[in-house]
């Protein structure tokens, strides 16, 4: 496709393309032109529509109605989509080949990391680049559900550039990288622009566009509010207005669910003592010592791959490494005849991971009910007294409009809401919240952290919050645990708030 007029080549057309997702519009008369040279931003909140025309351009979403026009280059080439959803799909896949329970040593690894990268091909100098690029060497025979969020990110984004797409999209690539890895990755970005790739970043903040942008195209609830050069659209009022839109009212929390245990009457929630973690030849912990007193709200930070998940799986029951160490949860040393269940009843949980293999076909009240019985899916019998309490933590969060919707119907940002409500709904001793905020534009964070400091106020639940983004934890925060980068290894740090947390 060529331009007659200028001469220069259109990758890219679309005219009055609209699509419907589970009966709702997702893109509503979309008219849309990419030329050889640019390089875009679509810009929106979460719901806006993004990910729902990046599906169309790659031909993820057959079923629009409208016309998509694609250069010869574009359909030799093809389109290389990096997001949250790639990432789903690839976990999904590998529980669904999962043959553990055939297997002697009751583990399947899954699909390693390096075999999904170079997809049957051969390890060439390009492929060491980019993996000593993006520093992640020492994760390639790892499984793909054993890695973290950033690692996970960091591995499509290779996957994609080898490919040698004639477009790639990258659908917020910042999200779940520690600071270093940010910047590392901004660098890579700014290469990708001045290169012959064109580039489609799918954007929710402002500050998240780059510089190399040359365009961007700011969508609302499927529509095209503007759409023009880089500089024009980031001047309009409108812009503005739809990235920072008005904050709606939080509810009173419902009363205590019932708790089937009994703590202590006094002595602190978790106390670690001297606690180190190595697998075979790999410390990742040593010597930790962590107290969180029943007034803590402690904020968990450090960069990817230093230790965190392993930190927290010791206090959840789910890391078989704390039998024999120094650890007492909520009164009882580990080991003390105590079950898994005894520990993960006390907990309230929301990660990506969780939000990544979440049941799909469920309304959004009972995802919330699921939170009573700690289940991914709602398999057991619930009544009007579960149903009454998930409607009171909707409401208590903002949400009481969704109930009775799907949740598959919902934005990224108001799943995100829906599974802090259902964390609660047990009324958990500690909530434990990782990277809580990844993937949520400007609005949503507002929203999550508001409702955690909510929460933190208003009930005896104590919050542990892990994050790797700057200035991106509730004010509740008394606490820092950090990981801080030492000759050989982590040490893990605790101060207070008081000792120069600035949260």
């Amino acid at each position: 496709m060529t331009d007659q007029s200028s001469g220069h080549t259109k990758l890219l057309k679309l005219h009055d393309v609209n699509l419907v997702y589970r009966a709702l519009p997702a893109l509503r008369q979309i008219d849309w032109t990419v030329t050889k040279g640019q390089q875009w931003a679509c810009l929106g909140p979460n719901g806006a529509g993004k990910t729902s025309l990046a599906r169309v351009i790659s031909r993820q979403a057959p079923h629009f109605s409208g016309v998509l026009r694609r250069s010869a280059e574009l359909e030799n080439k093809g389109v290389a989509y990096v997001c949250f959803e790639q990432a789903r799909a690839l976990c999904a896949r590998d529980r669904k080949l999962d043959d553990s329970e055939f297997r002697a040593d009751a583990s399947d690894p899954g699909t390693s990391v390096q075999a999904v990268i170079l997809d049957g091909h051969a390890a060439d100098a390009h492929f060491h680049h980019w993996v000593e690029r993006l520093r992640i060497g020492h994760i390639l025979q790892r499984g793909l559900r054993f890695i973290s969020t950033g690692e996970m990110r960091k591995t499509l984004l290779i996957k994609a550039i080898l490919s040698d797409p004639a477009m790639l999209i990258l659908d917020s690539p910042l999200d779940g990288l520690d600071r270093a890895s940010q910047q590392e990755m901004r660098h890579i970005i700014d290469e990708l622009l001045r290169s012959p790739i064109t580039v489609l970043m799918l954007c929710r903040q402002l500050e998240d566009i780059p510089t190399g942008i040359t365009h961007i195209m700011a969508l609302d609830k499927g529509e095209i509010l503007a759409c023009g050069e880089r500089d024009d659209i980031l001047a309009a009022a409108q812009i503005k207005a739809l990235m920072s839109p008005p904050v709606a009212g939080l509810g009173e929390l419902p009363p205590l669910a019932p708790r089937p245990y009994q703590l202590p009457d006094t002595g602190p929630l978790l106390e670690l003592h001297d606690v180190s973690v190595s697998y075979g030849d790999l410390e990742v912990l040593r010597n930790v010592n962590w107290t969180l007193e029943r007034h803590s709200h402690c904020y968990v930070s450090g960069p990817n791959g230093c230790g965190k998940t392993t930190l927290l799986s010791l206090v959840t029951g789910d890391n078989h490494k704390a039998y024999g160490q120094d650890i007492t949860l909520f009164g009882i040393r580990r080991g003390s005849g105590e079950s898994v269940w005894d520990i993960k009843q006390k907990y309230g949980q929301l990660d990506t991971q969780l939000h990544l293999n979440f049941a799909r076909g469920m309304r959004v009240v009972e995802v919330v009910v699921s939170g009573f019985f700690d289940t991914i899916g709602l398999f057991d019998e619930w009544g009007d007294a579960q149903r009454d309490s998930a409607d009171q933590w909707l409401a208590a969060l903002g949400l009481a409009q969704y109930s009775r919707e799907s949740f598959d119907a919902l934005s990224f940002g108001l799943q995100r809401m829906v599974l802090l409500a259902r964390a609660m709904a047990k009324s958990p001793i500690i909530l434990l919240l990782d990277e809580p905020t990844l993937g949520l534009d400007g609005h949503h964070r507002k929203l999550m952290l508001r409702a955690i400091d909510h929460i933190a106020e208003n009930c005896d639940t104590r919050i542990i919050f892990v994050s790797h983004s700057a200035g991106d934890t509730p004010t509740c925060i008394n606490q820092h645990l950090s990981f801080e980068a030492r000759e050989e290894g982590f040490e893990v740090v605790c101060r207070s708030r008081s000792a120069g947390l600035s949260p």
